[in-house]
C-alpha cells in the first residue's frame, strides 16, 4: 500500500511526486492524453510514462479513464471506446485497474402535484447498466484488468439528488454485486462521498472490502452547528478536505482496508479542499458558494498533499 496523488501522466509531476517521498499516481485525463481513444499511435507514450514512472520508483495504480455519463447516449460510444483503449494501455505496461464514473440512465416523471421534474428510480436501469458494463469487463478479465466505479454522486450538496451516478449509494453497490457474474467489478473507494452521507466509512469497507480495487484518499468535513440552523442542503454543510483536515478516522480506514486484504494504493484528490486548494481559475462549483476568496491568487494544491501524505503515513507499513 503506497502513498500517491492523482495527476494527469507529465514527467515534470512524476518528478514532484519523487522528490516529495510519493509512491504511486491515479493517472487521470486519459482520454485526453497522447494515449486517448483519438490516438492510434499510443503505445509510445503509454510505454514513456511507464518507464518514466519505474525510474522514479513510482507505481501506477490506476488509470482513471473518464468521469462523465457513459450510459448517456451521446456519451456512450466516446465512453466505450475510451475504456478499450485504457484496458489497452493497462494490460500493455502492466496496470491493474481502469476506473472511471458507471454513468446513469436519465429519464424523467413529472409530478402530479407540482408538475416539476424528478427522475426515475435508477434501480430501473440496473440491466442497462449490466448491458454497458459487462461486456467491457469481460474485455478486461481476458487481459489481466480490473474496473473500479468512483462513488461520488455528482449531486448537490455533495449528496445523490440530481446527480448523474447510479453507484452514489451502496445498497445499489449490493445490487451490482449480487446481479453482475463479472468478478473484475469493483469500485473506487473514496471516503468522503460516504462522510457527506453520513455513512460510517469503516463500517462500509466492512461490508464492501473484498469490492474495493482503487482508493481516493479524500475526507469530508461537516459543519453541525450549520446543519442543525440550516438543514443538510445548504452550502457549506458538507465540505470536501484532504486526509487530516476532515474527520473521518485513517487509523481505523487504513486499518480496515488492510485486514479485508486491500491490494492497491491510496492516491489523494484534491481540487475540493476550500483552503488548500490552489485558488484561482476556475472554482469548483461545490466550493463556489463564499462570496469572496480571500486567499485568491494563492497555490495551495500541493501543501494540502502534503498534508495529506504526512497524515496517512503514519499508519502505511513502510516496505521492504
Amino acid at each position: 500500500m503506497r502513498i500517491g496523488f492523482l495527476t494527469e501522466a507529465s514527467v515534470e509531476r512524476l518528478e514532484w511526486a519523487r522528490q516529495n517521498g510519493f509512491g504511486s499516481f491515479a493517472w487521470m485525463r486519459f482520454d485526453t492524453s497522447p494515449c486517448g481513444p483519438r490516438e492510434p499511435n499510443w503505445r509510445p507514450f503509454a510505454e514513456k510514462i511507464a518507464d518514466e514512472a519505474r525510474a522514479r520508483n513510482l507505481r501506477i495504480s490506476a488509470i482513471g479513464a473518464l468521469y462523465k455519463n457513459p450510459l448517456d447516449s451521446k456519451q456512450s460510444d466516446y465512453a466505450r471506446a475510451t475504456f478499450r483503449r485504457a484496458i489497452e494501455v493497462a494490460a500493455h505496461v502492466g496496470i491493474r485497474t481502469v476506473s472511471g464514473f458507471p454513468g446513469a440512465v436519465i429519464e424523467m416523471d413529472t409530478h402530479p402535484k407540482g408538475e416539476n421534474p424528478i427522475y426515475k428510480p435508477f434501480e430501473r436501469f440496473m440491466p442497462q447498466l449490466l448491458e454497458f458494463w459487462e461486456p467491457l469487463a469481460r474485455f478486461a478479465a481476458e487481459r489481466g484488468v480490473r474496473i473500479a466505479f468512483e462513488h461520488c454522486p455528482m449531486g448537490h450538496y455533495h449528496l445523490p439528488i440530481m446527480g448523474y451516478n447510479m453507484l452514489a449509494q451502496p445498497a445499489m453497490w449490493e445490487r451490482l454485486f449480487n446481479e453482475t457474474k463479472c468478478e473484475n467489478i469493483g469500485i473506487e473507494w473514496d471516503a468522503s462521498h460516504l462522510v457527506c452521507q453520513f455513512i460510517d466509512p469503516v463500517t462500509n469497507i466492512h461490508k464492501f472490502g473484498r469490492h474495493i480495487f482503487h482508493v481516493h484518499a479524500k475526507d469530508a468535513y461537516i459543519n453541525r452547528h450549520l446543519m442543525e440552523v440550516y438543514g443538510i442542503c445548504h452550502p457549506g454543510v458538507s465540505e470536501h478536505r484532504w486526509p487530516g483536515l476532515g474527520q473521518s478516522n485513517w487509523a481505523e480506514i487504513i486499518h480496515a482496508l488492510a485486514r479485508t486484504g486491500y491490494d492497491s494504493d491510496l492516491n489523494l484528490e484534491g481540487y475540493h479542499d476550500p483552503v488548500y486548494r490552489d485558488h484561482g481559475g476556475l472554482t469548483p462549483a461545490d466550493v463556489a458558494y463564499g462570496i469572496n476568496d480571500s486567499l485568491s491568487g494563492r497555490k495551495l494544491e500541493e501543501t494540502g498533499l502534503l498534508i495529506g501524505k504526512r497524515t496517512l503515513e503514519q499508519f502505511v507499513p513502510k516496505e521492504a
